[in-house]
């Protein structure tokens, strides 16, 4: 790849797969992501390496999943202590900033970056420890998880949606800088958004574009007909998510919509920039986001399982170099990132990348198509025992250590209604992708590993009594407002 293109890089928050016009959602409006796809490329079945902020964001960093890297949770999380794709462009001359919301660490710890503008991190270096009590079996109920969707989606504001704009005005500041200034180096801008992470308060304008009595109800949401598999349970249990009543429902998924709009509004400033400086022609552009929302399908809000509504995320590209309107089907990994970036800026891996296991996207977007298998993990809030996502085609299997497994079809339901695991038909296929699944990742082990790496994070911050004692952290705050805890 040319070392000449220069490369926005857009990242997200929350923002399920399917509800984007290029992937073919009926309401949700976003004309600018669809704009890139269409002068671009989309993958079609891209994976998030796990199912939360933090963990998801290390893989896309690092390049290795969070049994490689031993970054699990909201708790413990990217600290520079890995190479990052960052760090393989800055020192190959590339000049790397980052705008927004990161879920790293500190920005005092050697991320990768050559500048972090607006850097948002976990709290006080510290983050929600209260998960950490999973190591020892006696994670207690998350306090206001609950509310934070069901008194908090419709019209509104959010210190979230003010962030957003703040990121944009840096965005816009920076590219027109850098427009004024003769400098022959190459650069990556990481833009990423808060949004579309709950709270789902959002302007009368955007709430009025998605009339309540438009909008569908997700699969299997109501109590009768979600599935109880023993991990969904627990799952709920500790979220403490309620009966999802269509009414309700339906305003938590018409602020989703909002939100997911005013995400793509705030990206097309951006990109407007970019084309009136002149500077379009020369830069590609990527969008993905962390992992997805469920919104209510299968009785779950937010993430933190291995559903597709949870783990399959967005990933568009576009611009020179780069053919227009093409579709990939190969199965991709948030992991692909960092071999892509390094190989899209003519930068270099180096000899201990050797074990990444992405591989650079660029073959396939110029058509050259692999069977590949998808993978991804879940240790972290709300989770028992370690889960693990191995699909192989069409089929995919959920691997619940010390729980059934789950096993669908996603060519015939691609929804997940209906899981094959009592299925004779399907058995060998079971059989077949655990077998696979172990021989990539052994899941006892790794949830052994991810627990006594826990346990040791919460005995850092003063043992059981004491994580007890501290709350439950709603949600991640941007700079300069103070964290949400709820105590008991």
């Amino acid at each position: 790849m040319s070392e000449h293109y220069n490369f926005i890089y857009f990242q997200s928050d929350n923002h399920n797969r399917d509800l984007l016009g290029c992937y073919g959602h009926p309401q949700v409006k976003t004309p600018n992501l669809d704009r890139i796809a269409k002068r671009g490329v989309r993958f079609s079945n891209t994976y998030a390496a796990s199912a939360l902020c933090c963990p998801a964001r290390a893989a896309i960093a690092t390049g290795r999943f969070p049994h490689q890297s031993r970054f699990w949770d909201n708790a413990i999380v990217y600290d520079g202590s890995l190479p990052s794709w960052m760090h393989r462009l800055r020192v190959s001359g590339c000049e790397v900033v980052s705008i927004g919301k990161l879920h790293y660490r500190s920005t005092e710890d050697d991320n990768g970056f050559s500048e972090e503008i607006l850097p948002m991190h976990i709290v006080n270096k510290k983050g929600g420890i209260a998960p950490l009590l999973r190591s020892i079996g006696e994670e207690q109920f998350h306090h206001g998880q609950w509310e934070l969707y069901q008194d908090r989606s419709g019209i509104g504001s959010s210190y979230y949606q003010d962030f957003d704009q703040k990121i944009t005005e840096e965005a816009l500041k920076w590219l027109r800088q850098k427009n004024d200034r003769v400098s022959s180096k190459p650069w990556v801008l990481h833009v990423s958004y808060p949004s579309s992470h709950p709270p789902f308060s959002i302007s009368k304008s955007l709430y009025e574009m998605y009339p309540l009595e438009e909008i569908s109800l997700p699969p299997l949401f109501s109590k009768n007909e979600r599935p109880e598999h023993p991990a969904l349970q627990h799952l709920r249990e500790t979220m403490g998510w309620g009966n999802l009543e269509p009414e309700i429902l339906k305003k938590i998924i018409t602020g989703y919509y909002g939100l997911i709009t005013h995400l793509d509004q705030q990206i097309g400033l951006v990109l407007e920039e970019l084309q009136k400086l002149g500077m379009g022609d020369n830069t590609r552009v990527l969008y993905t986001t962390d992992h997805g929302e469920m919104c209510g399908s299968h009785g779950l809000l937010g993430k933190c399982n291995l559903y597709e509504g949870s783990i399959a995320v967005p990933l568009i590209m576009s611009g020179p170099g780069i053919p227009e309107g093409e579709v990939v089907e190969q199965i991709v990994s948030h992991t692909d990132i960092f071999p892509t970036l390094v190989e899209g800026m003519g930068a270099s891996l180096k000899e201990e990348d050797d074990d990444l296991p992405g591989t650079s996207l660029w073959p396939s977007i110029q058509g050259a198509q692999n069977d590949r298998f998808g993978f991804a993990e879940y240790h972290a809030a709300g989770s028992k025992n370690a889960s693990f996502m191995y699909r192989e085609n069409h089929m995919k299997l959920i691997y619940h250590v010390d729980m059934p497994p789950q096993l669908f079809d996603l060519k015939s339901d691609p929804q997940e209604t209906r899981d094959l695991l009592e299925n004779p038909d399907h058995s060998k296929t079971l059989i077949e992708l655990t077998k696979k699944l172990k021989e990539f990742c052994d899941p006892e082990k790794t949830d052994q590993l991810a627990k006594s790496d826990q346990k040791q994070k919460m005995e850092f911050w003063g043992g059981r009594e004491k994580v007890m004692s501290e709350g439950s952290l709603v949600i991640t705050p941007p700079p300069g407002i103070e964290a949400e805890i709820v105590t008991n």
